[in-house]
């Protein structure tokens, strides 16, 4: 055999064997990729809020098919004939820098996407760029509303505290401090006693998959203050915090973006951290001003394990 029928067969055979790869194995038919300004856990909630946003503007029903420690989501969109995957996976370049590539799988035409895609400006190929377009765009608009910087390691002070447990899903924290907000000060000042500094949270639990937390709102309180029992306010001493610290500023809604950042931090350094963190929400919202300029000082403690 001749070395010019060697490589014909060759390249015959890589030729092939790429195809069957591209036409019968590859899961997707077309995959975009960027990178955005923001931890992966940023992004993550940032295509859940997307999936949501479509629903309402353009009827387009989003299911999670699976998801995984904040850094991969597949979803399933439905719209009476069409059926679509986009399946997302998130890569930490660093504490502030994702990699985003999505990959999208049109059930009914994937054979002819996959033929097309690559030489045809076809109108899946146009209308799934406008789609991740137009969610990179909302994400940009909304990382100018806030805030990260990592501080490395730190600590917390030891500080007595009245507190009340609650438990939510991430996103809705906020709104269970404020609605519980009445309750606990209203308990303190009903009992005399004066709240002696900024509020804190601390999460004592944070269920990835769930992305359910279990956590304590907490008010200073003087350190010789009488303790008086209560069903729903209790009071202990909050233990110091040692861990890595970040400072957030921004609206106190969104603080969990500083806990993304932390995580992405401590990947790249090798710290393995709990699943907990302490906020201390150093600015009154309740006095108004630029949220930008609102300061929570946040740490996540390294494991001993």
């Amino acid at each position: 055999m001749t070395t010019r029928k060697k490589i014909i067969i060759v390249v015959t055979t890589i030729i092939t064997l790429f195809l069957v790869w591209y036409l019968a194995i590859k899961k997707s038919d077309y995959c975009i990729s960027f990178t955005v300004k923001a931890a992966t856990g940023t992004v993550y909630q940032g295509v859940q809020e997307w999936a949501a946003a479509r629903l309402i503007k353009n009827n387009e029903k989003y299911i999670v098919i699976e998801k995984q420690n904040f850094d991969f989501i597949k979803l399933e969109m439905i719209k009476e004939e069409v059926w679509i995957d986009y399946t997302w996976t998130l890569a930490s370049i660093n504490d502030s820098v994702t990699k985003v590539s999505v990959g999208i799988k049109d059930y009914n035409n994937s054979f002819y996407n996959k033929l097309s895609v690559p030489f045809f400006n076809t109108d899946f190929k146009k209308e799934q760029i406008k789609k991740i377009a137009d969610f990179k765009t909302d994400l940009q608009d909304h990382l100018k509303n806030f805030k990260v910087k990592i501080n490395g390691k730190g600590a917390s002070e030891i500080s007595l505290v009245a507190y009340i447990s609650l438990k939510s899903v991430l996103q809705e924290k906020a709104q269970k401090m404020i609605s519980s907000d009445a309750i606990i000060t209203g308990f303190l000042a009903s009992n005399n006693i004066k709240i002696k500094g900024r509020p804190y949270l601390e999460i004592t639990k944070w269920d990835f998959n769930s992305e359910i937390i279990e956590f304590n709102y907490c008010f200073p309180i003087d350190k010789s203050t009488k303790i008086i029992f209560d069903e729903v306010v209790k009071f202990k001493t909050l233990p110091i915090f040692e861990g890595l610290k970040a400072t957030y500023y921004g609206n106190f809604r969104t603080s969990d973006k500083a806990w993304f950042a932390l995580i992405d931090y401590a990947k790249k350094q090798n710290i393995k951290l709990d699943n907990r963190v302490l906020e201390h929400f150093l600015s009154n919202p309740f006095n108004g001003g630029e949220e930008i300029k609102w300061k929570t000082e946040i740490i996540m403690p390294i494991s001993s394990h």
